[in-house]
């Protein structure tokens, strides 16, 4: 209790929250925005799709079967050298950022992707039927019907992306998750591995909620 109260005091408890924010916010950024256009490509150069495309399909497909499994702790050493190619780094935030976003893509492609094959397809026949082109139909009809369940599907990989955060001191980072085991876990004290994830979970219940009102609202239109 002692170890929490002082972590809290000097500052280093809010530093870490702030930290996995950033993290976070950075990757959502980054990989929410990539993740959305592949996931897009993925659902229309796919067999039927309004851009069929067997070659693009057959190679966006493979790179998300191909990264998507893999776990993140493997990932962190298996794109190190990528990391320093393009970060100059492979260690710290930066490294860690650019991990978390790679990761977020192609685990958001295939959520994009799953959300967008709910749009019932006689919207879109009735949209290109109308004289709308591939990227005006994308753009306008869509993204906008598959909107709510993209917003669930956003507000999971939020989730997995807060989860990922927890390996951040593989490679220098930090955050709370590499404080409840730094000085929780390692140094056997379950107060401050609590109050790490007591934080965690406020968070993710926040980010839970807020995407199911904005979802649900969404659907409702």
């Amino acid at each position: 209790m002692d170890k929490l109260i002082e972590l809290l005091s000097n500052g280093k408890f809010l530093e870490a929250t702030f930290q996995t924010l950033s993290y976070v916010v950075v990757a959502m950024g980054v990989g929410g925005v990539l993740g959305l256009i592949v996931g897009v490509f993925l659902t229309v150069t796919r067999q039927g799709g309004i851009m069929q495309n067997r070659p693009a399909f057959f190679i966006l497909n493979f790179l998300v079967n191909f990264f998507r499994p893999i776990p993140f702790v493997i990932l962190i050493a298996a794109i190190q050298p990528l990391s320093r190619l393009i970060m100059q780094t492979g260690i710290g935030d930066r490294a860690l950022m650019f991990t978390l976003s790679f990761a977020a893509t192609f685990g958001i492609a295939r959520l994009v992707e799953q959300n967008l094959l709910t749009v019932p397809p006689g919207v879109i026949e009735a949209a290109r039927a109308m004289g709308a082109g591939p990227i005006r139909t994308i753009l306008t009809v869509l993204i906008p019907e598959g909107l709510g369940p993209l917003v669930l599907g956003y507000t999971f990989a939020f989730i997995a992306v807060v989860d990922m955060t927890a390996m951040a001191g593989v490679i220098g980072g930090g955050g709370l998750g590499n404080l409840a085991l730094q000085y929780g876990y390692r140094q056997f004290n379950p107060w401050v591995t609590w109050g790490a994830v007591l934080v965690i979970i406020v968070i993710v219940q926040l980010v839970q909620v807020l995407g199911n009102v904005i979802a649900r609202k969404l659907l409702r239109r």
